[in-house]
């Protein structure tokens, strides 16, 4: 059991691709699924996930709570990463971090 309740997969072996909006296609090291999960919880996992990948690589953060959503990007810095872009979907947003 996690610190927060349940626990979630984290990493994904083949965690795929991603396209951004502007047709940059980015290869993902790791899809983080924060769905139904509150704050601060997506931000414990994106920073537990942005540190367990190599500099250049990307993760994926899925959220559906706009808190969360709010609180990502900003949290870059701190992290020696970059936003990439937060997409809505129909079931959640999805946030795209670089790690610098």
């Amino acid at each position: 059991m996690g610190l927060f309740g349940k626990k979630k997969a984290e990493a994904c072996a083949d965690a795929g691709s991603a396209t951004l909006s502007d047709g940059t296609v980015v290869e993902l090291a790791q899809i983080v699924d924060c769905i139904g999960d509150s704050c601060p919880r997506p931000q414990l996992m994106t920073k537990k996930a942005v540190g367990q990948i190599g500099a250049g690589q990307v993760i994926e953060v899925l959220l559906d709570n706009p808190t969360s959503v709010e609180a990502l990007p900003p949290m870059c810095n701190e992290l020696n990463a970059t936003h990439l872009e937060t997409i809505q979907s129909p079931r959640c947003w999805k946030v795209y971090i670089r790690k610098d």
